[in-house]
Formats: structure tokens, C-alpha cells, sequence
């Protein structure tokens, strides 16, 4: 049968199939994945690789590995899933006056910042809403967007390597920024110099590299530079240090949002200007959102001018973005 006529050979359930085969490369796992026992998962597999005149997976002593063909036979089956699930999630949205589900990929700062407070004013607003969340690292969710796994990715916009596939739309900018505890004596300096802040003693997050390269750079900007900077992974022990000490903390403010927020910790001037770092979305190119993205959008933006008015970020104006278009980023909600 000539492929031309996929569209009316092939099922659904073949395109759950290799999706889950190439999750597990494995048929028995597969197979148990899927509720069907082996052998009728191994005759569909045969079926369809008969009707596609291809061989889409490798058979070795471990399991099961795709061919060139089945791998772009299993991204084609993603993209087709996934368009089913946005259909599948915009119908329920047309039958529940404020359901839906936005599928949202995040970048770490994003996630620890801008998440918590944009989430909860879509969840205020459209209780019935679902939210699935994917947090991870640029390279790691742009396949997830391309695939249609995920509606959007929220976070720091970094140049790509070349012309790709997406749009960047961007929304606020908040450079690396030095904090301290309100009463920390530097505020009280009519300028703060590079000398005063040399004086203290530096608490540092561990980050992503791209993100402590950041933190790297505006620090040898300042010359500081100690050898031997006490580092944690946890927040919550940078807020105690910061709160019951002189110490300066380096990072993106938006990590520490809810102090700066509460007044408990402020960003401490600084005698250079720290490089702007532009933060907002990466959308599909020529795949508009759905009715609940563009809701999660609304509420995004809507949380980002609150954060700007209270001075923790600079909002970007909507006419600065050459990414925007009025399909994927007009402030759009369900109903």
C-alpha cells in the first residue's frame, strides 16, 4: 500500500505504540505500559512497519532501538498525539466555563520566581484550570515545545546558536544583582564602592552554568573574586545567612522574589551597570496557543507589571519585542 495513504491505514493506537516502545526500548516493557500483552503489541508493531514498507526498530539482545525511519516516524506520532491532547483539552474547555490545561516548560530561575505568583493568580481566576509542568533546561525543553509536549517555555531568553524553529517573546529583564538584609550597613553609604562591598563576606547559590557564569562575570566586573565563597544549593539557608549576618548574596533577584517582595532582603546599588538578561517566552513558531496558554500568559504578564511597579524587575514594553504577534501573545482568556 503506497504510504500516500497513511491517513486512512493508520490507527491511534499504533502511534501509542511506538511512542511507548521508544520510551521503554523495550516490547515486553512496552506492552505492560500499554495494557496489551506482547505478542499483539509485536503484530501491531509488524503491521505497521508492513504498511510503511520500513523497518522502525532494531531488535538486539537488550530490547529494541529505532531506526533512522522510526525515529521520524516517532517524532511525527508525538506531534499528532500532541495535537490531539490540545483538541482533547480544548474541547473539555468549551464544555467547563474556566477548565482547560496549559502544559508549561520552565526554566530554573522562572520556576523558583515568577511561577509560584503567575500560577496562582490563573488558579485564582480559573480554579478549574489543570497545569502540567516540566521544569529543565533550554536544551532539554525545546524538543518537548517542537513536539507539542508543551504548550510554552517560561525563563531566560538566550540567543540561539542559529535560526531555529520558535519565537522569543521578551517580557522583563533582571540582571544578576547583589543582595543584602535591609539593615545591612552599606545602605547606609551615600555611593556604595567596589572597595565597601569587598569588605564582605559572599554567600552564592549553586546554579546552572550558564546562570553562574552570569553571577561569575558580574563579580569579576566588581573585582570580587575570593577564592573560597561559601556555596549551598539551598535557598533557604542563603535567606538565613543573609538575614542574620552582613553577607552579600550574588544571583538573579528573582530568586529570592518573596523577600524582596516582603522588604526582608534589598538589592544593594551598585557602582558598574549589571548586563541586562531579558526573560519571558519561547513560543512555537506558527502553532498558536490554545485558549488556556494564552490564559497563563495573561496572568503571567499581569504578575510580571506587579513585580515591576514594586521595582524587582524591568517590565519590557510590548512594543520593544520583535518576537510578539498578536496570535500567540494578545492577553486572550478562556470563556
Amino acid at each position: 500500500m503506497p504510504r500516500r495513504y497513511l491517513d486512512q491505514r493508520l490507527r491511534l493506537h499504533v502511534l501509542r505504540a511506538v511512542d511507548a516502545i521508544e520510551v521503554h526500548r523495550s516490547l515486553l516493557k512496552a506492552a505492560a505500559a500499554l495494557g496489551v500483552t506482547q505478542p499483539a503489541l509485536t503484530k501491531s508493531l509488524h503491521e505497521l512497519e508492513e504498511q510503511l514498507q520500513l523497518r522502525l526498530f532494531e531488535r538486539h539482545p537488550r530490547g529494541v532501538r529505532p531506526t533512522e525511519e522510526g525515529t521520524a516516524f516517532v517524532r511525527g506520532a508525538r506531534r499528532i498525539l500532541a495535537e490531539l491532547r490540545r483538541l482533547d483539552e480544548e474541547l473539555d474547555l468549551l464544555a467547563s466555563a474556566d477548565g482547560g490545561t496549559v502544559a508549561i516548560g520552565a526554566l530554573p530561575v522562572a520556576a523558583a520566581g515568577v511561577l509560584p505568583g503567575a500560577l496562582t493568580r490563573l488558579k485564582h481566576t480559573w480554579p478549574q484550570m489543570r497545569v502540567r509542568l516540566q521544569q529543565g533546561r533550554t536544551e532539554e525543553l525545546l524538543p518537548l515545545l517542537a513536539a507539542g509536549e508543551i504548550d510554552l517555555i517560561v525563563g531566560r531568553l538566550y540567543e540561539p546558536a542559529g535560526p531555529d524553529a520558535f519565537l522569543r517573546e521578551p517580557i522583563w529583564t533582571e540582571p544578576i544583582s547583589i543582595l543584602a538584609r535591609p539593615e545591612h550597613p552599606l545602605f547606609q553609604a551615600a555611593a556604595v564602592t567596589a572597595e565597601d562591598l569587598r569588605r564582605y563576606d559572599l554567600v552564592l547559590p549553586t546554579i546552572t552554568q550558564r546562570v553562574g557564569q552570569e553571577v561569575d562575570a558580574l563579580l569579576a566586573a566588581l573585582g570580587l573574586a575570593p577564592a573560597a565563597p561559601l556555596r549551598s544549593s539551598s535557598y533557604g539557608f542563603i535567606r538565613e545567612m543573609l538575614h542574620g549576618t552582613d553577607m552579600l548574596s550574588a544571583m538573579p533577584r528573582l530568586l529570592l522574589v518573596g523577600d524582596l517582595v516582603r522588604g526582608t532582603l534589598r538589592v544593594m546599588p551598585l557602582p558598574i551597570t549589571a548586563p541586562d538578561r531579558p526573560a519571558g517566552l519561547i513560543l512555537p513558531r506558527g502553532r498558536a496557543l490554545g485558549p488556556a496558554p494564552r490564559a497563563f500568559t495573561a496572568c503571567l504578564r499581569d504578575y510580571v507589571a506587579d513585580l515591576a511597579e514594586r521595582g524587582v524587575v524591568t517590565r519590557i514594553p510590548d512594543g520593544d519585542s520583535a518576537a510578539r504577534r498578536s496570535d500567540t501573545t494578545a492577553a486572550e482568556t478562556p470563556g
